[in-house]
């Protein structure tokens, strides 16, 4: 089983920078590839950044990258979301996942229970 916690949620400003934590217990990282996927209000979850497990190269969606970056801590078992210039379209519920690294949340079996990040323009 694995159990994924979130942290690191808040409101800022808009251009400010954000860093959100997945603190996960179980088989993780050798096993699965990690993501981070957010919902905003009135909208559908969407697909933000993944991670394989053994690390490497991050997928991004056209949204954010240049601005987010994801990495692994494998000694602390913690998956981070670095996010910098941050926008108001950024607002959102952010979920960690665990799965197999594509955009599809249908692909990812366990979640986090979310973390809210609010940006204020």
């Amino acid at each position: 089983q694995v159990q994924l916690v979130e942290s690191g949620g808040g409101l800022v400003q808009a251009g400010d920078s954000l860093r959100l934590s997945c603190a996960a217990s179980g088989r993780t990282f050798s096993t699965y590839a990690m993501a981070w996927f957010r919902r905003a209000p009135g909208k559908e979850r969407e697909f933000v950044a993944a991670i394989s497990g053994s690390g490497g190269r991050g997928y991004y969606a056209d949204s954010v990258k240049g601005r987010f970056t994801i990495s692994t801590d494998n000694a602390k078992n913690t998956v981070y979301l670095q996010m910098n210039s941050l926008k108001a379209e950024d607002t959102a519920v952010y979920y960690c996942a665990a799965g197999v690294v594509t955009t599809s949340p249908a692909t990812y079996p366990y979640w986090g229970q979310g973390t809210q990040v609010t940006v204020s323009s």
